[in-house]
Order: structure tokens, then sequence, then C-alpha cells
């Protein structure tokens, strides 16, 4: 059985390559790149090389070549539908018999825009026949790192999503779950992966907690929300990024209630105090 994982060099695909050699022999395990030297510390460790680009459908062909399973984490917002066809018809052409694809949570009730690649892409992965899990990840509790990191520097954690909930984790809690899935753990064709949905108060809290020190909310108006963060060191257009994200949660796209996470995990989930020690440490 050959397995691979892609995005393999950013953060996720790290953590669910970790967990999986853990599982199965090294020597079993692929990961994608997009270079030879972007893999090369990956090399370095005694993994498999492919070389492969979503958005260069020979390369994913060539890079799926012998793959069993799939572990697909969903490309960068742009040209993502085109670039994620690619991928699954690749798949397809190179009889892969499993994917496990990176989500969005509540895909096929969300109205946010960043759904609607990933409502497109488990169509076609379910059109095509293959075995699959779609893991609907919440969001990363390390997408808040910014901030918090801003409460931090200045004293005031500012937020605009209102009272808007969120079901964070860690970033290594969802590729544990990938990874088992991967490795050929029996899951449902669906997993909603959130955490305890809470609000950016209950989040402000916990920090207050981690760090030992209090500091001011502020629910903020659109604003001074970008003010707050581009006062930080963040670049304005990716300040007004993380607005779109408020108004996500703010119209409860995140709101998601299950406990998928926790019985795939085996375990409960790190809580928001320990999770944001572990990030800040």
């Amino acid at each position: 059985m050959k397995y691979l994982v892609t995005g393999a060099t950013g953060g996720f695909g790290g953590y669910a390559l970790d967990f999986l050699k853990e599982s199965v022999a090294t020597a079993d395990i692929y990961a994608l790149v997009r270079s030879e030297e972007k893999g090369a510390a990956l090399k370095e460790a005694g993994l498999n090389i492919r070389i492969g680009d979503y958005a260069d459908m020979e390369s994913m062909k060539q890079a799926l070549e012998g793959i069993d399973r799939l572990l697909f984490v969903s490309g960068a917002p742009g040209n993502r539908q085109e670039e994620h066809a690619n991928v699954v018809e690749a798949a397809k052409e190179a009889g892969v018999a499993y994917i496990a694809y990176t989500s969005f949570a509540g895909a096929d009730k969300a109205t946010s825009p960043l759904a609607a690649d990933h409502i497109f892409t488990e169509r076609l992965i379910e059109k095509s026949g293959i075995a699959h899990t779609f893991l609907r990840n919440n969001w990363y509790l390390e997408n808040e790192m910014p901030i918090s990191g801003a409460a931090l520097s200045n004293g005031k954690f500012v937020y605009a999503a209102e009272n808007g909930k969120t079901g964070w984790a860690l970033k290594r809690e969802y590729a544990e779950v990938a990874a088992k899935a991967l490795a050929g753990t029996e899951y449902p064709a669906i997993l909603e992966l959130s955490g305890k949905p809470v609000s950016y108060d209950v989040l402000a809290e916990a920090l207050k907690k981690a760090i030992g020190k209090d500091f001011e909310v502020v629910r903020s108006d659109d604003q001074g929300f970008i003010d707050n963060l581009v006062g930080s060191g963040m670049p304005q257009p990716v300040a007004e990024m993380f607005l779109s994200f408020q108004y996500d949660i703010k119209n409860d796209q995140l709101d998601v209630v299950s406990d998928d996470f926790e019985k795939a995990l085996g375990r409960p989930l790190v809580s928001l105090e320990a999770g944001l020690k572990e990030l800040l440490a």
C-alpha cells in the first residue's frame, strides 16, 4: 500500500506526515512537493518525493502513479476549482483507491465564499466513484495568532465577529485525524471536525489564563479591527482578508456542533487555554 500526502511542506501536511509515520512504513509514504529543492528535507528524512503541481494535470498524473491512498490537502484560493479538478481526474486515472480531502465546516450548508470551492471538490470526488472521507475542518487555533499577538503587544484583543462562535482546535489535531484516515481507519464519508463552538470573548478569557495577564477585550467595527492588525505589523490586504473571516464567524459559518472530532481522535481535544500556551511557547 502506498500513501501520498499533498501540501507536504506546509504545516498541516507536515503534521500529517509525522503522524502517518507512526502507523505505516516510511518506505510506503510519498510526499508531494513542487520541486526537488522544496522536498530536500523530506527526502533526507527518508520519505519518497513526488513532484507535482495542482495546476499541471500531467504532473499530477505522474505524481499519483502507483498511489493507493491520497491525503488531498486543499489548495490556496484563486484558481482552486480548476486545480482541484486536475487532482481528482489524475487520481481517477491513476487508480487511487481512497481520498481523504480537507474540506470546510458544514460545507453542504455553508454560504461562506470559502465554502464554494470545497462543495465543488466534494461533488467531484463523489462523482469519481473513489472511496473517500471529507474532513470538514472547522478553524485552526493558529489562525487567531495575529489577534492574540496584538493583544500581547498592545494590550488590546480586538475582534469584529460579534457573538459568532467558532469550533477552534489545533492544526496538529486536525492533521492527526487526516493521517488516521489515510492510514486506513474506518471513518464515515463525512467527518465534521469541530471543537465546541465558542465566542471570541471565551477565547480571550482562555488567552488571559494562558499568559497569566489581563488585557482589554474590544468588540470592534470593521475599521477598528483592520487598524489594530495593521498597527501590529500586518499588511493591509492581509488584514482585510482576516476581516472576511470575521464576517464568516459573525454569520455562524463555523458554529458547527459535532462530536465527530473527539470520536475520531479517541480522546478529548486540547483545551483552548492549553492550545494557546502551546502556540505561544
